[in-house]
């Protein structure tokens, strides 16, 4: 429940702090392709992963 709280507060810093900047990086996530999207979703997954590991070691 902690990580789904964090996940939250750190998604929503983005729109609190400059609402034209999301809208204008949700009109581009919009018009990537599927590959585009999915690299770019494996390479934050994979990050994540790689910054647990090393909090947690």
């Amino acid at each position: 429940m902690a990580a789904t709280a964090l996940v939250l507060v750190i998604e929503g810093m983005l729109p609190f702090l400059s609402p034209q900047r999301f809208r204008e990086a949700l009109m581009m996530a919009a018009q990537m392709s599927d590959k585009g999207l999915r690299v770019m979703g494996l390479g934050s997954m994979i990050l994540g992963v790689v910054v647990l590991y090393l909090v947690r070691a």
